[in-house]
Formats: C-alpha cells, sequence, structure tokens
C-alpha cells in the first residue's frame, strides 16, 4: 500500500498494512513470533494480532518496532511540515484554535 493509498484506506486497511510491513521486517531479521515477543517484552498473541490486524496498543507498536531497529521510522509520524513559503510560514504562525466551536442548538451536557 503506498501513501497515497493510505489516504484511501479505512482505519482497520492501515492497521493491517503496517502490521504487513512489521511482519515482512521480522522476517528480513530471520526472527520468530516467539523471539520478536521475548525480546520485545510483550506477549506472543500480541506480537502475532499486530501482524494480522494491527489492533494492537501504541506502547506494543513501540516495542515491537525498537527491537527490530524501525524505532527511528517512528519520528516522521505526525512531524510538522518544513514551510514551503512564507505564507505557510505566516499560516503556521497564526494564533491556533483551542476548541472547537459550540454547535448551534445542541443543548450543553
Amino acid at each position: 500500500m503506498t501513501p497515497s493509498d493510505l489516504n484511501l484506506a479505512s482505519s482497520a486497511e492501515i492497521m493491517q498494512a503496517l502490521g504487513q510491513r512489521l511482519r515482512e521486517q521480522r522476517l528480513a531479521k530471520l526472527m520468530t513470533q516467539e523471539e520478536l515477543s521475548r525480546r520485545a517484552g510483550v506477549a506472543l498473541g500480541a506480537v502475532k494480532k499486530l501482524e494480522s490486524s494491527g489492533k494492537v496498543t501504541l506502547e506494543t507498536l513501540v516495542q515491537v518496532a525498537r527491537v527490530l531497529g524501525l524505532v527511528n521510522e517512528l519520528s516522521g509520524l505526525f512531524a510538522v511540515p518544513a514551510y514551503a513559503s512564507i505564507a505557510d510560514m505566516e499560516r503556521h504562525a497564526a494564533p491556533k484554535r483551542q476548541r472547537a466551536r459550540k454547535r448551534a442548538g445542541v443543548a450543553p451536557s
């Protein structure tokens, strides 16, 4: 799945694709699921679930990425992009909203 495909994918498809990529990384390192589980300090079931569906905790994902030598790959996630122009820089410097607007006609809960 390419980055442009991710924009069209469901959350489940994205998680499954990430799990598959981690499986490929593990296999490239000639590591068994049991060995990865032990070295990452997570349950074997968590590794199996990660590789099949991607549905694991963020902590498990980070621990597995660390063991596979991929923790630096996480540094680019959600990073603020470099400015392409002065206009981009000015937009970024504008005050950020702290909360959403109240919807008209909705009683507070």
